[in-house]
């Protein structure tokens, strides 16, 4: 999967391969939080995103209770995705809050973010989680699960709404349970 920075924004940093590496020969490397509410298939994407399986995936929310990092390389450049435990908003008891401050803290350290959400569908819960978005790196908005969008025509008012809501960087709609999607 090719993810390049949005126009006149460089995420990732060159890193020399050695210390007598030339200019030619720099690799670039970047740290990529995946982050949405429960049960948008956070963890089924980096799977996807890195060929295998890192991370279990399960219809019962919160299977994901640490950050899980999956690394994709494409040529030069590496992606080093970091799989975050859905934020809860309701329940919150010691162990959510425990994993929202988790998503918290990986927000500090990435070079981007991709804001996974139902394709088509936008509630209350996605809406504090873009509120956690920091405005001084790109997201990506991921609309995953498209293969359960009944008529695809519909999805463009609702891009066009999700953009009016965040200045995404990209829109990428998407099944990551299904490679033709």
């Amino acid at each position: 999967m090719n993810m390049p920075s949005p126009p006149g924004q460089d995420t990732m940093g060159p890193v020399a391969i050695n210390a007598d590496a030339g200019p030619e020969q720099t690799r670039r490397c970047g740290l990529v939080a995946i982050l949405g509410r429960p049960n948008v298939s956070k963890s089924r994407l980096l799977n996807a995103l890195v060929g295998q399986k890192v991370s279990i995936t399960s219809n019962k929310a919160q299977t994901t209770r640490h950050r899980i990092t999956g690394i994709r390389s494409e040529g030069d450049s590496q992606f080093v995705f970091v799989d975050t435990p859905g934020f809860q908003l309701h329940h919150l008891a010691p162990l959510n809050r425990t994993l929202n401050r988790t998503v918290q803290g990986v927000l500090a350290d990435v070079d981007a973010v991709l804001f996974v959400v139902e394709a088509g569908r936008f509630g209350l819960d996605d809406a504090k989680v873009l509120a956690l978005l920091p405005a001084d790196k790109p997201v990506l908005l991921v609309a995953n699960k498209l293969d359960n969008v009944q008529t695809r025509s519909a999805l463009a008012p609702w891009l066009k709404g999700m953009q009016e809501r965040h200045d995404f960087a990209q829109f990428v709609p998407l099944s990551a349970r299904k490679a033709s999607d």
